[in-house]
């Protein structure tokens, strides 16, 4: 690196009074030799100035004048937009660079956009969709024509979701034409980072590539809000609200916190019952969702900024790396399910080079205690999950495939090397490749109807959009993000709050209330797409739930918890947790059986309801489905029967009217994973879960059109819509590519297949313990609890469940 960069830099630093530390001079050497690369850092350890910083000072030191769009910053999330700004406006006035810093999402005007498109900011800092909206313009080569650099925020967040292929093609594509551009990946540790690296930078040669990593270890301090005996606490199915004087206290200890939820309507909950518990907290706390108006969740933040706010409680739309210096500690409500995520929001505290994170975790019932000392052990060890990319994605190929389109077009030749350049889609074959352009051209067995005959070829080869109205489409429904139609919320006057699911509001009739952020609404009117409401004073406060599912525990943490158990089995728990897990572990040997790595729990019983079996992989709520499912259906095969089924993170429950029991070396055979992929479609009745996975991908690749701005598609027609397709692809071109896909990715994303596969060899290898318990065991609780929850009121299961935990207790 020259004297005089280096000397630039530091100036920067010592005028914060800050030190530079030894990864951000790395990362300024390699961007200096013109290198590519991923940057791997703990969160506010200083990553974006790494980048920024060495990047724009080298620009004051050029000679000549820098013009037009010199660098993108793509962010994941919106909220990280105005953080980023204000770093690259203040290092622009530093260096007197007289840049303008511009930032692109889906809340930017229409004459914002205009204006950016007309005269190209600096530096630009956007998402992966707008981005994929600038290549859909016909003249985006003269836009790009002066980048220089590429930098993809939170890349350990995008990776393992389809946005990061989007992400994947639009480098690929701005590199065929841009050669020297230089893309660099910020990222939190992973557990596969070589991986992570491989996916974001399979097109840059290796000679132009590097990774840096910081050699910082930031302290995590976390302490475990437990109860005095494990008899106290809940043991299936609550949200923690029981504990709300510890949370009360802690918030009065701290001067700022952030409380993480795990759902939208949990966040909701808490902070109602905040407010309700102690009504001084009104005007200083807040509540944060991505369901909340884009308004209100800025007021937030900046709130949050500024210090006025003493708590936010959030969902995940905090998870990532707004810059919060006041927060002092971080409340997670119930287990995180993951280790990368726990540390993700534990270093939303702290948010500053060398000071340690304060993080207290609240388990909301028994075995999440275990969790607790489970997530302790993971991070103190520093075993972090692997996030899986994504391969093979057509519908984000066609998608991409048809913003080039509406562009100037694309050669096919060309756009297949670049994709087959890419990590997702080094596969693809040619013949797999002429099946996409043929669907994009035909579409199929759908050629007869002229919304899929999409494209046409012209004269010279290229394959163009000559439809003006599916050009306006696409470029409205451009995306990777496919949630549940909603409904917008406004007061009657005018006023948005944000959006709820269109089942919700199906079901209330007017003059209903219910709790949305942080107010009581009575409902006045639903005129299309938007719900009218108004204040209400009092009524029942039903609080809206979002669809989407509960998270399931991670492949790193279910190990752990294995691990947890063995500790114990071989007395060697440690931990201030180990007293509490102790007692649970103990209960549990009491009534059933705490089984040891080399075994596999199975427990069988009789009750009122029927025949239960129930088996204790602890792999997490996916694995354990596909799992009931292939065991449902081997052993329906023996005899016909009817067969329910019930999972969660720690095991699953198959219940029939029949005895089933067939015996353990039968059992054993059941854990074969020959005809595994065959077994588990013949028994999800018709492919049903393919089904659901085919609504988004027929939304993504541009099968179904959501509507226009303010007339989304309702969500029963738009489910009609896709099942409609997916039954013609089933019946007349089974060998459809998205037909296929959807198949694929129920596999290996709802059902986790190689991990499902890697469990049953496991359980396979393992000693089976059948037991036989006249009650309730500890494991057995939770799983049943849930199910009934489906079935019964609110008031009965109370009583039910009341009654199930003293069943449990008393031995």
């Amino acid at each position: 690196m020259e004297e005089k960069l280096e000397e630039a830099i530091h100036s920067f630093f010592f005028f914060k009074g800050w030190r530079v530390q030894k990864f951000q001079n790395e990362a300024a050497k390699a961007l200096d030799k013109g290198l590519s690369g991923i940057l791997n850092a703990p969160t506010g350890s200083g990553k974006t100035l790494a980048l920024m910083l060495p990047f724009m000072a080298k620009a004051a030191l050029s000679d000549n004048k820098s013009e037009g769009l010199q660098m993108i910053w793509i962010t994941p999330i919106r909220a990280l937009a105005p953080d980023l700004w204000k770093v690259a406006q203040e290092l622009s006035e530093f260096y007197d660079l007289g840049w303008e810093i511009a930032i692109r999402t889906g809340d930017t005007t229409a004459a914002q956009r205009n204006r950016l498109k007309k005269n190209p900011a600096h530096i630009l800092i956007t998402t992966p969709e707008s981005l994929q909206l600038l290549l859909s313009s016909s003249d985006h080569r003269t836009f790009f024509e002066n980048l220089r650099m590429l930098v993809v925020d939170e890349w350990h967040e995008l990776i393992g979701t389809k946005r990061a292929v989007q992400v994947e093609l639009a480098a690929a594509y701005l590199h065929s034409f841009l050669p020297h551009l230089q893309l660099w990946g910020v990222s939190a540790t992973l557990g596969n980072e070589e991986e992570a690296k491989d996916v974001l930078l399979r097109n840059w040669k290796e000679t132009e590539s590097t990774e840096i990593r910081a050699d910082l270890k930031r302290g995590i301090e976390m302490e475990t809000l437990l109860p005095m005996t494990v008899k106290e606490f809940p043991w299936a199915g609550n949200l923690g609200i029981c504990h709300l004087e510890k949370i009360d206290a802690l918030l009065q200890k701290h001067g700022s916190c952030l409380i993480f939820t795990n759902t939208r309507a949990q966040c909701e909950i808490w902070y109602k019952s905040l407010l309700e518990f102690n009504s001084d907290w009104s005007g200083v706390i807040a509540m944060h969702h991505g369901s909340m108006d884009y308004a209100l969740r800025q007021w937030v933040e900046e709130a949050l900024h500024s210090g006025s706010l003493r708590a936010v409680i959030c969902t995940s739309s905090l998870d990532l790396g707004v810059d919060f210096r006041p927060v002092e500690a971080v409340i997670q409500i119930g287990s995180p399910k993951g280790i990368s995520r726990f540390l993700q929001r534990a270093g939303r505290s702290g948010h500053r080079p060398g000071v340690s994170s304060q993080i207290y975790y609240l388990p909301t019932h028994a075995l999440e205690i275990v969790e607790g000392l489970a997530t302790r052990q993971a991070v103190e060890e520093h075993n972090l999950e692997a996030r899986l990319p994504y391969l093979r994605s057509f519908d984000v190929l066609q998608q991409f495939m048809m913003t080039l389109a509406v562009a100037d077009g694309f050669s096919p030749e060309e756009l297949y090397k670049i994709a087959k350049g890419t990590f997702s889609y080094s596969s693809i074959s040619q013949e797999e490749w002429d099946k996409n352009l043929s669907f994009l051209l035909h579409g199929g067995s759908l050629e007869q109807y002229k919304d899929y005959n999409k494209v046409a070829i012209d004269k010279q080869g290229r394959i163009r959009v000559i439809n003006k109205h599916l050009a306006m489409r696409h470029r409205m429904s451009m995306g990777t993000i496919v949630g549940d139609s909603a409904i917008q919320i406004r007061y009657l006057r005018g006023g948005a709050l944000g959006t709820v699911e269109e089942w919700f509001i199906g079901q209330l009739t007017l003059g209903d209330t219910f709790w949305f952020t942080g107010q009581l609404l009575e409902l006045v009117q639903v005129k299309g797409n938007t719900a009218l409401v108004r204040k209400a004073s009092k009524g029942k406060a039903i609080v809206p739930a979002w669809m989407g599912g509960r998270l399931s525990l991670s492949s790193e943490l279910s190990f752990q918890f294995r691990r947890v158990i063995d500790q114990f089995r071989k007395s060697k728990l440690k931990g201030p947790e180990a007293g509490i897990v102790e007692e649970i572990f103990n209960l549990q040997h009491q009534r059933s059986h705490l089984p040891n790595a080399e075994e596999l729990l199975v427990e069988y019983y009789q009750s009122k309801e029927g025949f239960h079996l129930l088996v204790y992989p602890f792999e997490g709520r996916m694995v354990h489905e596909g799992l009931a499912i292939l065991l449902a259906y081997r052993l329906s095969k023996q005899a016909p029967r009817s067969i329910s089924m019930a999972v969660n993170d720690y095991g699953l429950e198959l219940l029939s009217e029949e005895n089933f029991w067939p015996g353990e070396p039968c059992f054993r055979e059941m854990l074969d994973t020959r005809d595994l992929y065959k077994d588990i479609m013949s028994g999800m009745n018709a492919s049903e879960l393919a089904r659901r996975r085919f609504r988004e991908i027929a939304v993504i690749s541009g099968l179904v059109f959501r509507g226009m701005p303010g007339k989304p598609m309702k969500e029963r027609h738009l489910q009609m819509g896709t099942s409609l397709l997916f039954n013609v692809f089933r019946d007349y071109e089974p060998d459809n590519i998205l037909y296929q896909q959807a198949h694929e990715e129920t596999m290996a994303f709802q059902l986790e297949e190689s991990r499902l596969r890697d469990a049953m060899v496991r359980m396979q290898s393992q000693e089976i313990v059948f037991r036989s318990p006249d009650k309730f065991s500890i494991f057995s609780f939770p799983i049943v609890a849930d199910r009934l929850r489906s079935r019964l009121s609110s008031e009965k299961l109370e009583d039910r469940i009341a009654k199930m935990k003293l069943d449990v207790l008393n031995q």
